[in-house]
């Protein structure tokens, strides 16, 4: 073992606790994997002359990012691995070995930054400590006039209602101190607020993170919470698929968690920004260095707050950190006062107001309302003729009553399909979905989706046949988003599929036996009116047997054949 210790990098020291085998690193499906948002607001509050100290295991790109742009960095890791490796990737970085509790600096750091929490500083060779005297030995490492980013998960937060099966299961290698038993872990945001500033920091601001802990991809203040944010916004923000093994559909959760306003109640992960109240000048000393608190963009540092958006006390006027931070794809929006915009340096655009057009399309279905249905799809339909974009789908456009508008803005290919293939696409991606989410329809139960699109397609004015279906399938494959059709169904769906079965099998059984009923009652009518007719030619046959009847027989022939000859002689 002492083999491996002397083999750390000049720039790795060790300061005691330090875990000499244990890699976080190599357990990353626990650790926060913060991608464009964080990285965009964490630039925003980087020094560029300061110090810079980051606490606890984070991403490379994340790290990367900091040691490229900081002046003096730092970080403190409690495995000796992940500390090694880290030293020989960055030779200038300073590499701290050890727990949090355990660590004396020399001097404070004008940024602190703790984006995985707290739970990841102490060892396994001494009892954990309680999280708010973690956090009193983490502020004391923030400058005055420093900054703290904190990173904390909710244990109530709306992904814990959807997964079945949570990434940091309990019970895992690296949780020897069960999570959930310390009495100070804050409870919701109220308590975080009061944990930091019993911690002597004030927040700057506090952010909710969605849609998953494990991967972030928006950031949205609770300045920006307190209002009613458009659909085009919070419904992207929802966690799909993936391999995970879902209780509840996270799209249906996410939109009641914003529609109640509990954005921040309900977040998976708050990020907290807090600052340490500059020290008083004195004579003997002067004070210290504040954080560089001015945007990579000084134009938008410059504005003045003015708006829908509550941006906070006087003093954050000159603060750069923005109300919400939106990740899509490749490119990093800025949520501002009226509306989206994108960086570095793209416009200001206001968000597109109604509601999304997959959303009105369930309703109406839930309330088999094929009129409404019917004069959506002819509106859709008319809009992708004349305006509409060909890569569009029902779940990223909304619809004011008016006119309908893309969510968010994707690539034109070279060569756009025809008007009446995106259309058959758009549909056929939204039966896929409704199908598999199980949602009620008015339409027979056994039609497929491929059925359900040719439907819809008529309904909307512009039928389609199977070859335009098939075309439409190829288009979307080749847009690299294709219909969720193979994902499981999750617990919830599949409950509600088995009492739908249930009900109908129930409503089967009852009709069988209706039929059955009449089937019995049938079959003895049936014996009675057979056994009258045996009985009827029983009589018959008697009476053709009589001496009267055989001999009225014989006289009524002669009879006949008289009229015969006189129909004869008269024709």
């Amino acid at each position: 073992m002492s083999e491996r210790v002397n083999e750390a990098p000049g720039n790795v020291r060790l300061i005691g606790g330090e875990m000499l085998l244990w890699s976080d690193m190599s357990h990353m499906a626990g650790v926060t994997d913060w991608r464009g948002a964080a990285l965009e607001l964490v630039r925003r509050m980087i020094p560029g002359t300061g110090r810079v100290l980051l606490v606890g295991p984070h991403s490379q790109v994340l790290v990367d990012d900091v040691v490229s742009r900081a002046g003096e960095t730092a970080v403190l890791l409690r495995s000796y691995p992940d500390a090694c490796a880290l030293g020989e990737r960055h030779p200038e970085l300073a590499v701290h070995c050890g727990r949090l509790d355990v660590f004396d600096a020399e001097e404070p750091y004008e940024l602190v930054l703790a984006l995985d929490g707290l739970l990841r500083t102490h060892s396994a060779e001494a009892p954990a400590t309680a999280w708010t005297e973690s956090l009193r030995a983490l502020s004391a490492l923030v400058a005055p006039g420093g900054r703290l980013v904190l990173g904390v998960r909710n244990d109530l937060g709306v992904d814990r209602f959807i997964e079945a099966r949570t990434a940091d299961r309990e019970g895992g290698d690296d949780q020897w101190a069960p999570h959930g038993f310390d009495p100070s872990y804050p409870s919701g945001p109220g308590a975080l607020d009061g944990a930091l500033e019993g911690a002597g920091l004030s927040v700057e601001r506090c952010y909710a993170a969605y849609p998953a802990r494990q991967a972030p991809r928006a950031l949205l203040a609770r300045e920006a919470l307190a209002f009613d944010l458009p659909e085009s916004i919070t419904f992207p923000l929802s966690a799909r698929g993936g391999d995970r093994t879902l209780v509840a559909d996270p799209l249906r959760l996410t939109r009641l968690v914003f529609r109640h306003r509990l954005g921040e109640e309900l977040a998976p992960l708050w990020l907290a920004v807090a600052t340490r109240p500059p020290a008083p000048p004195g004579p003997a000393s002067a004070p210290p260095a504040p954080a560089s608190r001015l945007s990579p963009y000084d134009d938008v540092a410059a504005d003045e707050p003015c708006g829908e958006f509550d941006t906070g006390p006087e003093e954050w006027e000159g603060v750069a950190l923005p109300l919400g931070l939106i990740e899509e794809g490749a490119a990093v929006h800025e949520l501002t006062r009226s509306g989206l915009r994108r960086l570095p340096d793209g416009e200001e655009h206001p968000a597109p107001a109604g509601r999304v057009v997959e959303e009105i399309l369930v309703e109406a279905c839930a309330r088999e309302d094929t009129k409404a249905v019917r004069e959506l799809l002819a509106a859709l339909a008319d809009w992708l003729e004349f305006d509409g974009g060909p890569c569009v789908a029902a779940d990223s456009l909304v619809y004011d009553g008016e006119r309908f508008a893309a969510i968010a803005q994707t690539a034109t290919p070279a060569v756009p399909p025809e008007p009446r293939v995106v259309l058959c696409r758009v549909l056929w991606r939204f039966a896929v979905r409704l199908l598999a989410a199980g949602h009620h329809h008015p339409w027979p139960w056994p039609l497929e989706a491929d059925q359900l699109t040719l439907t819809l397609c008529g309904m909307a004015g512009r039928p389609c046949d199977p070859g335009d279906l098939d075309l439409a399938r190829k288009y979307d494959a080749e847009l690299g988003h294709p219909a969720e059709q193979a994902d499981t169904p999750t617990y919830r769906d599949l409950l509600g599929a088995r009492d739908r079965l249930a009900d109908q099998l129930t409503a089967a059984l009852a009709r069988i036996s209706r039929l059955e009923t009449k089937l019995s009652y049938r079959e003895r009518e049936l014996v009675r009116a057979k056994s009258k007719v045996r009985k009827t030619q029983r009589k018959a046959a008697a009476v053709r047997r009589t001496l009267g009847y055989r001999l009225s027989r014989r006289l009524a022939r002669p009879r006949r054949v008289a009229r015969r000859v006189i129909r004869m002689l008269s024709g």
